[in-house]
């Protein structure tokens, strides 16, 4: 579980300073995407299916992220969506989502940013530090910020989760997948809890999505099938705005599930995702009814 406002481990560089770092490589990140979008974008690869896609901006972006990251921090390695992992020699690791939403940057929608985060310890939700964060959402020109230890910020006005409502008053963010199999499973555990609260949000951007969560306009977010790239940045902001970000069963949020809000409404989010057997490999869950 990612919890509130932990400090960061000793002899690393100093927080604030990759706090910087996180938040200058994604703001130039969000310029290039934004500025340089074109009237239709086309479709460069695709990954998981021939839904899931990926646009030349992304590889531009990314590339963009690396190579200042290579000036600015060169002894750090960097895992990136798109182009992998490069080892380094400090023992930080930047992990990089170069546009989180390509989908809605495919059609024209603004939710979508750059996703920045400096980890420490292997770069896996299940056994890294993360130390600093920036989600920039390039099209709705919000920032939000994080360093572990020092709170999280929303261009520059600092984020505390309140009391949430009962979960009937919940709204509710979540995300699906690309493969068809695992979206019947999760249109199954969307139908069990629908009726359980207040409504369901579907923007198309984790990253998003988990500071929506830090900034009071979600109350509450769970997703299965996230990436390192798609929560690290994100799960700091939650958390160093008192919120929690966990997965399923005692383990750690990451692919089988992501749950984050505040600590009362997620233990009973995560009760109901256990019920529904949300973590099953798909097509296994728990039969409705």
């Amino acid at each position: 579980m990612t919890s509130p406002r932990e400090p960061a481990p000793a002899g690393l560089p100093p927080v604030p300073e990759l706090v910087a770092v996180a938040e200058r490589i994604a703001r130039e990140a969000g310029r290039l995407i934004l500025d340089g979008r074109p009237q239709t974008v086309g479709v460069a690869a695709t990954k998981s299916s021939a839904v899931d896609v990926v646009t030349a901006m992304d590889l531009a972006s990314e590339e963009l992220l690396r190579r200042m990251l290579a000036e600015l921090r060169p002894d750090d390695a960097v895992l990136g969506e798109e182009g992998g992992h490069r080892a380094g020699t400090s023992g930080v690791t930047w992990v990089v989502d170069p546009i989180d939403g390509t989908v809605n940057y495919l059609y024209g929608l603004p939710a979508y940013a750059v996703s920045v985060a400096a980890v420490v310890g292997e770069p896996t939700p299940a056994t890294w530090t993360v130390l600093a964060a920036c989600v920039h959402a390039p099209a709705t020109q919000e920032t939000w910020t994080a360093g572990r230890g020092l709170g999280a910020h929303l261009d520059g006005r600092r984020l505390t989760l309140g009391a949430t409502p009962p979960l009937a008053g919940c709204l509710l963010g979540t995300g699906f997948g690309y493969v068809a199999e695992r979206r019947r499973a999760q249109a199954r555990v969307l139908a069990a809890l629908l009726p359980q609260v207040r409504d369901v949000r579907r923007m198309g951007a984790a990253a998003i999505d988990l500071c929506q969560v830090a900034t009071g306009r979600l109350d509450l977010y769970y997703e299965r099938g996230l990436q390192p790239w798609d929560l690290a940045a994100g799960a700091l902001v939650v958390a160093e705005a008192g919120g929690v970000v966990t997965g399923l069963r005692g383990a750690p949020a990451g692919s089988g599930m992501t749950v984050a809000g505040t600590p009362e409404r997620v233990a009973e989010l995560v009760r109901i995702l256990e019920e529904q057997a949300a973590d099953a490999p798909d097509g296994a869950g728990r039969e409705s009814g």
